[in-house]
């Protein structure tokens, strides 16, 4: 099995700590060396205490659900001899109280617009199967406790 690191990186500086009032905002490196500014989300901690212009966890949480469901797709499109040109997905993550009463991600919703190419167009049931296929493979899918649906599409 494959292992995945990050390294987060926070420093106070001069602010105060006791009394809440210093920032969220900190940076996250990956493995590959790519390295992002992060924070808290802005509906979490309000501003100026948060970095609107930065990454939060739960955009992140989102967009790894969302990017992971696409390549999947891809695969498999492929696998069924389609061309796709384009993938654009705006996907929306939404809070709120889970079974046991803890705020949670309870549901994302994929909105993907795929452009197809070529003579061989997958009928609206193939596009649908696709889906379940990469529902069904997707690593973040099969971590996540809360609803995944596909517009269009049904639940999982």
């Amino acid at each position: 099995m494959a292992t995945y690191t990050s390294t987060l990186t926070w420093v106070r500086g001069d602010e105060a700590f006791a009394d809440g009032k210093y920032s969220r905002a900190h940076e996250i490196a990956f493995d590959g060396g790519v390295t992002m500014p992060a924070s808290s989300s802005p509906h979490v901690v309000k501003l100026p205490l948060s970095r609107e212009d930065a990454v939060d966890p739960e955009e992140m949480l989102v967009a790894s659900l969302s990017s992971c469901h696409m390549l999947f797709f891809l695969d498999f499109a492929r696998r069924g001899g389609f061309v796709v040109d384009a993938y654009v997905d705006q996907a929306e993550g939404v809070m709120g109280k889970d079974e046991r009463g803890r705020i949670a991600m309870t549901q994302v919703k994929l909105n993907p617009q795929i452009t197809w190419a070529g003579d061989k167009q997958p009928a609206p049931e193939e596009i649908r199967e696709l889906h379940h296929k990469a529902h069904e493979a997707c690593f973040i899918a099969n971590s996540f406790r809360g609803d995944v649906a596909i517009a269009d599409g049904e639940a999982h």
